[in-house]
């Protein structure tokens, strides 16, 4: 039971700031107080994909409120991917169902929120509720882009999530670039737009 006296604390985290296509996703996790803690959290870049999908589910079923924002591509061009990655944490932050008090964020950087807050690089690896909150952002990014990739062929959305591999490279370089690429990223710059794709 959470109360009024307490300090209700949220784990933030993003995902999908290296990548080349795609929204930058970002979640935000309240998880109890006073429980045990959910075994295996950890940053999840350094979960396989099992293991990812198997503690989304138990963390929300345990959190006492999560939720993910976004921002897209074309938000990603206009602000940068900074901008971008903490507009995406403001968006989680308002879709969460209990208000917190105090904001645990990974990495230097925080968003502006109505609490303090508190970055912590490699926060995603030590602090329970930054971790799970990283695990629910890729799961989430990575599910989106299983969709794009039926929506854009081509390009192996499902296989590398966007991210700028070697054959993620060469498919730009035959393809050209879809509506869901970062058209401000350097690698992008290099390549002609497909037609009638959106600028």
């Amino acid at each position: 039971m959470v109360t009024a006296a307490m300090d209700i604390t949220a784990g933030f985290d993003e995902a999908g700031r290296g990548c080349l296509a795609g929204p930058v996703i970002a979640a935000a996790v309240i998880l109890p107080l006073d429980g045990h803690p959910i075994a295996g959290l950890d940053d999840s870049k350094r979960l396989s994909a099992k293991a990812r999908i198997r503690l989304a589910d138990i963390i929300k079923t345990e959190a006492l409120a999560f939720a993910v924002g976004r921002a897209e591509p074309l938000e990603i061009d206009q602000y940068n991917i900074l901008r971008a990655s903490l507009l995406a944490m403001q968006r989680a932050f308002q879709s969460l169902s209990l208000t917190p008090t105090y904001g645990l964020i990974d990495g230097p950087h925080c968003p502006d929120l109505p609490f303090r807050t508190k970055g912590i690089i490699h926060g995603d690896r030590w602090v329970p509720s930054i971790s799970a909150a990283s695990i629910l952002a890729k799961v989430a990014r990575d599910e989106e882009m299983v969709i794009a990739d039926t929506l854009f062929p081509g390009y192996g959305f499902a296989i590398h999530k966007g991210y700028p591999t070697a054959a993620h490279r060469e498919a730009l370089r035959t393809l050209g670039p879809s509506p869901i690429h970062r058209m401000s990223f350097k690698p992008l710059k290099a390549v002609t737009p497909l037609l009638g794709a959106m600028p």
